[in-house]
């Protein structure tokens, strides 16, 4: 069974991808329905368009009309609805079987690495519409210039995040692709950097044969990964030779410029308005993929002066009694460690308050090593409890949060610096406590980290002023 079926539902509707096709399903006429285990914006806003959502997952929310029924990755076997599903002998997609089945009927442009693949994914798509061709795209986050992170354009280019989690990926056979890095990660699921190596090389191979390959020219894995695929190969590096290379960086209140280059042409100067050097990278795979689909060099230039990243990627979300707050999903140690870097590059006087909220417990156990080296840029680090999600009850008891906070300790930071406290309560009343004027706090984490800027947030009056209690965070006249 398609998508061409008359009334899909999806188990798991919520989910940032999941809802993203829920979109796309509800433009083309399909009637929609799902479910989520939590009410959210997104539910909310499947509704207004149309969809019949439930919160909670039963049986009987699959309406008897139901044709297709999609589910999110998140989703377990023994779910109820999928199990009814399979009782009631339903067609059952997979998320990435459903965007694979959508981006056959269009070009394919797929974006794939270990970081970065949501704001590449975003920038293509945004590039690609300011260029005039009118792209569809889902996207692994909501992106505010797209206007959310999916979108049904009218020209020929679907653009789509390819995740490698359970070989996700390989249910896409785009036209035009990137691997923009690939690092260890997922190893809940890989053997190792080599298994992981290995599935993007698959990955590479299914671009088709017409289209083009970008990869990291400076990245081994990826280098390694592209001689499997049929595709033209095209690499792009930042601090070495390739057909696309971006020099003489200049930055300027975190965000950076650059001259670019392609195949030893000079192509004028270009200004990212995202602050990070990490960006530049990705701009350039971004950049590649766009002018291989049609986009000319004027309108990607003024494209990227423009496009200010998706949500949760250093994303400015208000100031509180003098204190910046910044949001971003990092939960690897590379995204880390570079998005503090970047903090340090946009607040080069502050004080950075690092509250990481570590995201699989596995994770954390795989990565301890790596995670306790990422925070050198941060002046103060808080920890709560790890995120649980996707992992057994064995690898919950195999580590915490307490052990990341000795693994970093034992690098050589004070006690003061680096604190374990269990709750967002105990941080928050820590936060109140010893934020000063001109710090600056980040939220840090794939999980609902970023519910705690946003509480401190609310708590200020409409000049961002707090209101109520006491406290360096409440009296902008005390100084560090």
């Amino acid at each position: 069974m398609t998508l061409e079926a008359r009334h899909i539902h999806l188990i798991g509707i919520g989910g940032i991808g999941t809802s993203g096709i829920a979109r796309m399903l509800l433009a083309r006429g399909r009637q929609v329905s799902g479910s989520d285990l939590q009410d959210s914006h997104l539910l909310r806003e499947l509704d207004g368009l149309g969809a019949a959502v439930t919160v909670g997952h039963a049986a009987r929310n699959i309406p008897s009309q139901t044709d297709l029924v999609v589910v999110s990755a998140a989703i377990k076997p023994d779910n109820v609805e999928l199990m009814a599903a399979r009782e009631r002998a339903l067609p059952v997609l997979k998320y990435a079987q459903a965007l694979g089945q959508l981006m056959d009927a269009h070009t394919g442009v797929a974006v794939a690495g270990t970081h970065g693949k949501s704001t590449t994914t975003a920038l293509v798509a945004y590039l690609l519409g300011r260029a005039g061709l009118s792209p569809c795209f889902v996207v692994g986050a909501e992106v505010p210039q797209l206007g959310g992170s999916s979108g049904t354009g009218t020209g020929p280019h679907f653009v789509a995040e390819a995740c490698e989690y359970d070989r996700s990926f390989l249910n896409l056979h785009p036209t035009y692709a990137c691997i923009i890095n690939i690092e260890e990660d997922h190893l809940d699921y890989y053997r190792d950097l080599d298994d992981i190596t290995g599935a993007f090389a698959e990955f590479a191979s299914q671009v088709r044969k017409e289209g083009l390959l970008v990869v990291d020219g400076e990245d081994a894995c990826a280098v390694a990964a592209a001689e499997r695929a049929s595709a033209p190969v095209e690499t792009f590096a930042v601090r070495s030779a390739a057909d696309w290379e971006a020099t003489n960086l200049a930055e300027q209140r975190g965000c950076f410029g650059f001259t670019l280059h392609h195949g030893g042409q000079g192509l004028g100067r270009f200004r990212l308005a995202m602050p990070g050097v990490h960006y530049v990278a990705d701009v350039l795979a971004a950049l590649a993929l766009a002018t291989a689909a049609g986009a000319d060099v004027e309108a990607c230039r003024r494209g990227l002066a423009e496009f200010r990243g998706v949500r949760r990627r250093f994303e400015r979300v208000g100031e509180v009694a003098g204190v910046q707050v910044v949001d971003d999903y990092a939960h690897h140690p590379t995204e880390i460690r570079v998005t503090l870097r970047a903090a340090r590059q946009c607040f080069p006087q502050a004080r950075i308050w690092c509250v990481f909220q570590p995201h699989q417990h596995s994770r954390t156990r795989f990565l301890l090593t790596e995670f306790a080296r990422s925070f050198d840029d941060a002046h103060r680090v808080l920890l709560p409890d790890i995120y649980f999600v996707r992992d057994s009850e064995q690898e919950r008891r195999a580590i915490s949060s307490a052990d990341l906070v000795a693994a970093i300790r034992a690098q050589g930071r004070p006690a003061e610096e680096v604190r374990y406290l269990p709750s967002f309560a105990e941080i928050e009343e820590v936060l109140r406590r010893e934020l000063v004027p001109g710090d600056v706090l980040i939220t840090m984490g794939a999980g609902d980290v970023w519910k705690l800027g946003r509480r401190l947030l609310r708590s200020a009056g409409p000049q961002g002023e707090a209101a109520g209690a006491a406290g360096p965070l409440h009296d902008p006249r005390r100084r560090r």
